[in-house]
């Protein structure tokens, strides 16, 4: 019997399998999708992300953290996983994409999380008392993040084309932008930007770093911008939660140098590392634990 974990968010799901020995016997990668799924749009897509962990053999127990998850029990999104996997709803348990994220760090605890990737959050966990920090969505915040960059990077860059009658001072900006969003003109702005999903606007994020690899002054000042952003929340949330370590990662920190120099330069004070955790694997062996 296998004991599935699944990293679900945004852009893209991560799952693995392990056997009763705790052996790992698969991994792979899903589409994104998210706990908010209140559509028949996002119940399918929730359903497509779990879809190939189920074809590789009958599962004993699943643990899922997924981005938009609540914090309180989901019974109805429980049941939905269940049906997905090919389980009784108590051999499943789903959780915010945090709650994952931090057991995946600190599994004895102790510690923080600051995440940045398609979106933005700073997370702890003590004795059940959750401290959230930042993770309210493109439309407030998620500072910092690939969703962030990229929007921001949007408008920063018509701004610049309102202001100087073109691109001239932003071009490595202005190209990389507009290959991405297909065409140059605000039409193809508009179609790409009011179409997107969240993956969609955070996968503008590569080719701003691109441009600020090139050295666009634009670019540059959203990648510093974005590690200043994310500094914050690590102050925030060792504000917030109490002393301890503060474990930062995510997608959007390899995007340039300039990130991490921001995130470093704003939290003098703290102990920070910079893990690469599996979250997926994490989940797994949690799963295998509970059955247990």
């Amino acid at each position: 019997m296998l004991y599935c974990g699944v990293d679900m968010g945004g852009t893209a799901s991560r799952w693995a399998l392990v056997d009763a020995g705790g052996a790992l016997v698969a991994r792979g990668e899903s589409p994104g999708a998210t706990g908010l799924a209140f559509t028949p749009e996002a119940r399918a897509a929730f359903i497509a992300a779990l879809a190939p962990a189920r074809s590789k053999g009958a599962l004993a127990g699943a643990y899922i953290g997924a981005t938009g998850a609540g914090f309180d029990a989901d019974p109805g999104l429980r049941a939905l996983a269940a049906e997905a996997l090919g389980l009784p709803p108590e051999k499943v348990s789903i959780v915010n994409d945090m709650v994952l994220a931090w057991r995946a760090v600190w599994p004895e605890g102790g510690g923080h999380v600051v995440t940045a990737g398609t979106g933005s959050v700073g997370f702890s966990l003590n004795g059940g008392a959750v401290t959230l920090v930042g993770g309210r969505g493109l439309l407030l915040d998620d500072a910092g993040s690939g969703g962030w960059i990229g929007l921001q990077a949007v408008r920063a860059l018509w701004r610049h084309i309102e202001e100087t009658g073109g691109t001239r001072g932003a071009e490595a900006l202005a190209e990389a932008l507009f290959t991405a969003m297909g065409g140059s003109d605000w039409d193809a702005t508009r179609r790409y930007v009011y179409g997107a999903d969240r993956g969609g606007l955070a996968a503008l994020a590569r080719p701003v770093a691109e441009a600020a690899a090139l050295g666009d002054p634009l670019a540059l000042a959203l990648m510093a911008g974005a590690g200043a952003e994310i500094a914050r929340l690590c102050r925030l949330i060792h504000a917030r939660a109490g002393p301890g370590p503060v474990a930062v990662f995510g997608g959007a920190l390899g995007l340039h140098p300039s990130i991490r120099a921001g995130i470093l330069q704003g939290t003098p004070d703290l102990s920070l590392t910079f893990p690469n955790p599996d979250a997926a694997l994490a989940a797994a062996h949690i799963a295998l634990t509970e059955a247990r």
